[in-house]
């Protein structure tokens, strides 16, 4: 082989790589870019309006889409939700005719709100791409709806006799449940500021927006009227927060364990608790959140198992797992369900002891939803409100005359049958003995 070609062999075989300019121009705007899925700003406090992770979604997705009504940028426009849309409009129209004669007209709608923009966006999770004119519009129709919707049916307001939103019952049930969605939200501040401007009545002014909210919304929860007004004048950042924050347990409930304390331990289902002689029973309390431990016995206010609850209880849990100054009541108490109930009869049990009122389905059905809310949650077992009861359970159901004696009681007593079937061996036994014994005794003492 010639000498010279082997040389420049080596100088063909290298090549100068070129960085494409389009591609690096593209980089560059790139590094500038901001997230917009998940903006930098979804982390702080003062963001409260997020979509629903994807992990979430998958398990229990139409719990947190809204069916009939958007409320907010997220679902806003979409076809299915046209119907309601349309009556937004006719509301807003019915409520310009009564503040005209206050002077107030829609520009002054649209000029109250906008100062508010900057402050609304930074609520959402995502980066809103309308504009300012489309942004502040939306909630102006959405806000104004909304305090419409809630002065009709408190009576505050006079409407048709013949309004389909008021008289068709399944509306009714699906505006409940899709103004608690998390992602069909607007700030709590948007709808005080449009309620206080458009108040007409001395009725009215003696009313709140928290009470008319919760209210409304009693319809579905069925709560004592006292216990309402205690939340008049309760700040909010929307109205599943409003909801959320008047079932939360008050904080001298709260059974957080010292630092020193040994961690915690989920605990077992209620067919376990049974046999170890852990009783539960119902109590009477404020929150169903309230449950306690004493001498063996849970104590758990009823909760009803319904459409509107399942959407309540999932749009909380995906509240507490997105905000990041939020405490996570809701997402400990539904781990806490998951712990108790792996099996359709589980929840027979509860709903024979007056714990759950069934109006969501099968048993079974009610076990699958209850065990899918538990998935892909998280939260520190030490450190949640419900910690102490966690190990004070435990603890019970670890120390051994209690499992062994209620082991017996449960495989002997349990039943009428099984408590039969006991004093009849029982019985057997002890004439059995007898007669060994006066068999004996004719050998030993003979007449």
């Amino acid at each position: 082989m010639d000498i010279d070609s082997q040389e420049s062999e080596p100088q063909h075989a290298i090549k100068i790589w070129e960085v494409n300019r389009d591609r690096l121009n593209s980089m560059q705007h790139k590094l500038s870019d901001t997230p917009k899925l998940l903006s930098v700003a979804a982390g702080k406090p003062t963001c409260s309006i997020f979509k629903v992770p994807q992990t979430l979604i998958d398990v229990n997705g139409k719990s947190y889409r809204p069916h009939i009504i958007s409320i907010g940028p997220f679902h806003h426009g979409q076809p299915h939700l046209q119907m309601i849309q349309e009556h937004k409009w006719r509301f807003l129209h019915h409520l310009l005719n009564r503040t005209q004669p206050k002077g107030l007209t829609l520009a002054d709608y649209l000029k109250a709100v906008q100062p508010l923009e900057v402050k609304a966006r930074e609520c959402y999770s995502r980066t809103i791409d309308y504009s300012t004119d489309e942004f502040i519009e939306m909630l102006v129709l959405d806000g104004c709806f909304i305090i419409e919707l809630f002065r009709r049916i408190a009576g505050l307001v006079k409407c048709d006799d013949h309004d389909p939103l008021i008289t068709m019952s399944w509306i009714f049930s699906f505006f409940l449940r899709d103004l608690i969605r998390l992602e069909n939200q607007i700030p709590f501040f948007v709808l005080e500021c449009l309620f206080d401007l458009t108040k007409m009545s001395d009725e009215e002014s003696s009313q709140t927006l928290a009470t008319l909210a919760l209210g409304f919304f009693n319809y579905a929860l069925q709560r004592p009227e006292n216990i309402l007004e205690k939340y008049a004048n309760i700040k909010a950042k929307h109205l599943l927060d409003l909801l959320r924050s008047t079932v939360l347990p008050p904080e001298v409930e709260s059974s957080e364990k010292p630092d020193n304390h040994p961690p915690a331990h989920i605990i077992h289902s209620i067919s376990k608790l049974r046999r170890a002689g852990i009783k539960l029973k119902p109590c009477e309390a404020e929150s169903f959140l309230i449950v306690n431990f004493k001498h063996g016995v849970i104590h758990m206010p009823p909760i009803s198992i319904d459409d509107f609850m399942s959407a309540f209880l999932l749009n909380s849990i995906a509240f507490e797992q997105c905000h990041s100054a939020c405490s996570k009541h809701f997402t400990t108490y539904v781990t806490l369900l998951d712990c108790l109930i792996n099996t359709s009869r589980d929840v027979g049990l509860l709903c024979d002891w007056n714990i759950i009122e069934n109006y969501f389905g099968t048993d079974a059905e009610v076990a699958a939803f209850i065990n899918n809310m538990g998935k892909d949650i998280s939260f520190d077992i030490d450190s949640c409100y419900l910690a102490r009861l966690f190990d004070d359970v435990n603890r019970h159901y670890r120390s051994g005359w209690h499992v062994q004696w209620a082991s017996f009681r449960y495989t002997y007593f349990d039943t009428p049958w099984s408590f039969i079937s006991a004093m009849a061996a029982l019985i057997l036994l002890i004439l059995t003995v007898a007669q060994t014994l006066y068999t004996v005794l004719g050998y030993v003492r003979p007449r």
